[in-house]
């Protein structure tokens, strides 16, 4: 973990013992059709550290997660840049990390049956 990577198992530990927020960075879409417990929405795209700064301060503790990891790693580089101090990244997303053939390399929240909203 220390590279701010964690698995889904280990995001989902921090948000009930330690207070991290889970701010999945997937389109709209993608969230209404399932999310991690307690989840927040903050899509990836242009105004994605300014609608950051209006929900979070710098020092708040978050963990970023997508579908399968390249968005969720994008969007923890782009908040270390605007100075956010604590953000860690859910590094097998909702889904799961794929290998460059498809395969399921790393199962996601999702998939370890870990508790969702609808």
């Amino acid at each position: 973990m220390s590279d701010g990577r964690i698995s889904p198992a280990e995001a989902h530990a921090k948000m009930a013992n330690e207070g991290f927020t889970y701010v999945d960075v997937r389109t709209p879409g993608e969230f209404e059709g399932g999310r991690p417990q307690g989840s927040v929405n903050v899509p990836l795209d242009e105004r994605f550290v300014a609608s950051m700064r209006e929900r979070f301060a710098a020092d708040a503790k978050i963990i970023v997660g997508c579908g399968s990891g390249p968005r969720s790693a994008r969007a923890a580089k782009a908040l270390a840049a605007a100075g956010y101090t604590s953000v860690l990244e859910n590094h097998a997303g909702w889904d799961g990390t794929r290998g460059t053939f498809g395969e399921l390399i790393e199962p996601g929240w999702r998939r370890l049956g870990l508790p969702v909203d609808q």
